[in-house]
Parts: structure tokens; C-alpha cells; sequence
């Protein structure tokens, strides 16, 4: 899976309706292009390419509010919200994902009822638990990794980062649990996207011809 999809289609979720800067000023408020491919071209290739596809919505251009060009805003289509939580879903409870996918899953995942984060969450750490086997079928961790030379510090590296993965899930677990943070359903949700003309201390400042689209 490719983060940037996730990720833009998060980002315009949470806004109701977003031309594509104010889409790259979120994602680089919350530091997605230094963790994930959500570069400038990336994120407005992404934009055009899901409302082609009806996942998300492109309005007529209006005048920007700033004084600026005409800027195409795009909101959330209802096979958009399907594709989201598609997607959101899988990164939640695959142990296989890239950090950058893993990462934007953590940034949505209130955006799922709490009982069933947990219940993703749970089946996360059966995967990892599943997958950890399969190493150990031909690695002994207690062993150590000299048993297979040096190519065995490969396998005890796959131990280490599947026990620190399962470990992180299960205290994430019983934060949420334990009534952390707050979910859909519960009441107002964190706001983590900027107003239109709140400055962005993150923001790169690196110019792109798709900023005034």
C-alpha cells in the first residue's frame, strides 16, 4: 500500500472540502514528507489521479481567498470514505507495512469507533505473533545469533522489531482501552488540520507550480 493515498485522502476528509495546498500545508504540519512520499508532486499527482477515479470530488475553481488564481477544491467522494476506511483498516492490522503507512494508520486511527480499533489492533499483534513463528521455525532467539554466523543477526533483528512492534501495539491497546484519546462517535475529535490562513511553522516553503492550483 502507498501511504500518500491515505494520506491525502485523510487529510481532505478531515477538512470537509481542501484545494491542494491547504492538503500538502497539513501533511506538512504533521511531518508526513520527512516519513513518508507525501512530496508536493505526490500529493497533487494524487489528488488529480482519485477524483479521476471518483474517490474524491474536484468543485469548480473558485478565487482564491488569499487574492491568488482560481484553486480547484476537491472533497471526499462516497467511494472516497469507502476506499478511506479501506485502507485504514488494512494498515492498522497488517505487521508487514511500511513505517510511513503504519504511521499515517496511528494518525487516523480515531477516526474508527474505539471498540473496533482495539479489535484491529488486537488482530495486529496475532499477525505479528503469527509471523514471529514463522522465523523461529528455523531461528532459536535464545540460541543467539551466532548459531547461523553472522547472517543470523538478520533473523534476530526480525525477532527484535517484531517483540518492539507487538509490544508498542499492546500498551497503544491499553491506552485506548484504558479510555485515551477520543474516537468516533465520542464527541468533538482532536483538530489536527490548520485554518486557511493559520501559518504553518512546519511548512518547507519550497515552491511548487501545483501550490496555486
Amino acid at each position: 500500500m502507498s501511504a500518500i493515498r491515505l494520506l491525502v485522502l485523510g487529510a481532505v476528509r478531515q477538512h470537509g472540502r481542501a484545494h491542494g495546498y491547504q492538503v500538502r500545508n497539513d501533511l506538512e504540519y504533521w511531518g508526513a514528507h520527512e516519513w513518508s512520499n507525501a512530496k508536493p508532486g505526490s500529493i497533487y499527482h494524487a489528488l488529480k489521479q482519485m477524483a479521476k477515479q471518483g474517490l474524491l470530488h474536484a468543485h469548480e475553481s473558485a478565487p482564491s481567498t488569499a487574492g491568488g488564481p482560481p484553486r480547484t477544491e476537491y472533497e471526499i467522494t462516497d467511494a472516497g470514505t469507502e476506499e478511506y476506511f479501506t485502507l485504514l483498516r488494512e494498515a492498522l492490522t497488517s505487521y508487514d507495512q511500511k513505517t510511513d503507512v503504519k504511521s499515517a494508520a496511528i494518525g487516523f486511527v480515531v477516526d474508527l469507533p474505539r471498540a473496533e480499533a482495539v479489535a484491529l489492533l488486537k488482530e495486529r499483534t496475532r499477525r505479528i505473533g503469527d509471523w514471529r513463528s514463522t522465523v523461529t521455525e528455523h531461528y532459536v532467539p535464545e540460541e543467539g545469533p551466532e548459531q547461523l554466523g553472522h547472517i543470523g543477526e538478520i533473523m534476530n533483528l526480525w525477532i527484535h522489531t517484531a517483540d518492539a512492534e507487538a509490544e508498542w501495539t499492546r500498551g497503544l491497546i491499553a491506552r485506548i482501552e484504558g479510555g485515551a484519546y477520543t474516537f468516533a462517535g465520542e464527541g468533538d475529535p482532536f483538530v489536527g488540520v490548520l485554518a486557511e490562513d493559520q501559518e504553518n511553522p512546519y511548512a518547507t516553503g519550497e515552491p511548487h507550480p501545483g501550490d496555486a492550483r
